[in-house]
């Protein structure tokens, strides 16, 4: 006859302090604590929060006190998902957000919870995850691998899906909002006068006509890189001396800029001018060689190769090559728009006027460039001794 071995359920010894507390012991022998607690949830539904594994009677109370706690605050959706998961959360809020975001928003995003979030978060409880934690076994661990400012994006993303579960009323708050992440100091990335104009001489003489526009382009007008890609001819008023900044173009296409703000007109000098012009011409001519017929609808910056519309990558290698051949300081293509705004600001141009160019706030303006106007402010009390004679 053959006999099946059924595993049997530990035995509960109830606390004498709190009845919906118990004691048992496990397969090793190990006095451990749980607690079960019956409750009718969001939907009425008879139902129970229970956990098992509890190291002490102390902690069990505890536990159960905050369920209680959460259930008499009219919090039953937070106890209902107790047990939801870091990861099972982030997958609930992308499938439920995804088509509200821009595609690059999109790609930032889910490559954040695959490649970050859920490695080394993902099993952890959502609403267990305190601070330290967070700190110790994420942000901390970011740091060792990525830049600051890379693992400042990674952590605006787990903050937003965060205030999500907030607003759902998962968590009762979001305890992550105020980690500070020291980024790198955008005070470096940019050009002084002299270096700008360097920069651009080395630029000139070095690159073809295509690399040379898009640099002087966003030199001159501050644009991001994808709105310098995005313009098209007809985004050109010569006459009036003006760009229309109306779309952005990425290796996801184009579409609308991201704000209101970023969608802008602004005036541009003679000298940015005067190139796009003789730019055009050659435009012309290389879309003749291959076959094709110039119109103004057209993207602005082109290959020599195919007369197609080049790619956001392209802008890179160009900036490389113009830094080491002119052996100033190394800048990023957002440096470019960097140093626009820094000049501007340090020539006295009012916040307002350069938050309305760069398609900013005169916040951000302040939050970016604070130390360029710090610098000023020092300047200032200079001028004024001078001014008095003192």
């Amino acid at each position: 006859m053959t006999t099946t071995n059924k595993t049997k359920k530990p035995k509960k010894e109830w606390s004498k302090k709190e009845p919906e507390v118990f004691r048992y012991f496990n397969a090793k022998g190990e006095k451990l604590w749980g607690y079960r607690h019956r409750y009718y949830d969001t939907l009425g539904k008879r139902t129970e929060k229970s956990e098992q594994g509890l190291a002490s009677e102390n902690i069990a109370i505890r536990k159960l006190l905050e369920v209680k706690s959460a259930l008499i605050n009219g919090n039953a959706k937070q106890v209902d998902n107790s047990n939801l998961t870091v990861s099972e959360w982030m997958d609930i809020w992308f499938e439920t957000h995804q088509n509200d975001w821009e595609i690059t928003t999109q790609v930032q995003r889910e490559q954040a919870i695959r490649l970050n979030i859920k490695p080394l978060l993902g099993k952890q409880k959502l609403i267990e995850l305190d601070r330290s934690t967070y700190k110790r076994k994420f942000i901390n661990v970011l740091l060792k691998t990525y830049e600051p400012s890379t693992v400042y994006i990674i952590h605006a993303t787990f903050k937003i899906a965060i205030n999500a579960a907030v607003e759902d009323e998962i968590l009762p708050r979001n305890r992550f909002s105020k980690i500070k992440i020291e980024l790198d100091s955008e005070n470096d990335n940019f050009l002084n006068p002299a270096e700008l104009k360097r920069f651009l001489t080395t630029a000139k003489e070095h690159e073809g006509i295509t690399n040379y526009s898009i640099i002087l382009t966003l030199s001159y007008t501050g644009m991001r890189r994808g709105e310098a890609l995005g313009l098209k001819w007809n985004n050109i008023d010569f006459d009036k001396k003006t760009i229309t900044i109306e779309r952005t173009r990425d290796e996801y296409g184009a579409r609308k800029p991201k704000t209101k703000k970023s969608n802008r007109i602004i005036f541009v000098s003679d000298i940015l001018l005067n190139q796009l012009k003789a730019y055009r011409i050659w435009c012309k001519k290389i879309m003749l060689t291959f076959g094709k017929r110039w119109v103004e609808s057209d993207f602005i910056f082109i290959t020599d190769r195919g007369a197609t519309p080049v790619s956001v990558k392209s802008v890179c290698e160009p900036v490389e090559r113009v830094i080491k051949k002119s052996g100033i300081k190394r800048i990023t293509p957002h440096g470019l728009r960097h140093t626009h705004a820094t000049i501007m600001i340090s020539k006295g141009v009012p916040l307002q006027t350069v938050a309305d160019r760069l398609g900013n706030t005169p916040e951000m303006i302040l939050r970016v460039y604070g130390h360029t106007l710090k610098e000023l402010e020092i300047e200032s009390v200079k001028v004024f001794n001078d001014a008095l004679n003192f």
